[in-house]
């Protein structure tokens, strides 16, 4: 059986030692809980070009894929089993003002420490965030050690 998982990519926006989160409403899924501007790759994009995509229609601000830098990439399994491939850049680099570009699917933009995030941040891109320091490439999400081997 051949996996097929959702391949997801993430924009940390850094600014005075800030990163920015977006509370998600009115999606269904996770609403009320922060989480990094991101979304779904889409057929034919770059998972560079689709972060850029996704901070532009997410909170409005224009990214030069020169000042992006990778973070990590995140094996995720959410609660249910589901899993997804997650991949995180960040910037401190942009033109415009964040602003909330989705009221339909954010109720708010919030700066905040990324070493003491919002107890209402999802683990997946709490767990991203946390790898602008300590610079791991490569992150599991949600799996126990048993699920993938290790002793």
């Amino acid at each position: 059986m051949i996996y097929r998982s959702v391949v997801d990519v993430h924009l940390i926006l850094q600014r005075n030692g800030q990163v920015l989160l977006a509370e998600r409403a009115g999606t269904g899924y996770a609403d009320g809980w922060l989480n990094v501007p991101g979304g779904k790759l889409e057929n034919g994009e770059t998972v560079l070009d689709a972060a850029i995509r996704e901070a532009r229609e997410e909170v409005g601000v224009h990214v030069d894929p020169r000042d992006v830098r990778f973070v990590t990439v995140i094996h995720h399994r959410n609660p249910d089993g589901e899993t997804r491939v997650g991949f995180f850049f960040a910037t401190d680099v942009w033109q415009g003002e964040p602003v909330n570009a989705e009221p339909h699917k954010c109720a708010r933009l919030v700066w905040t420490d990324p070493h003491q995030l919002p107890v209402n941040t999802i683990s997946y891109s709490a767990t991203g965030v946390s790898q602008l320091h300590n610079g791991s490439a490569f992150t599991l999400d949600g799996w126990t050690t048993s699920t993938i081997g290790i002793q």
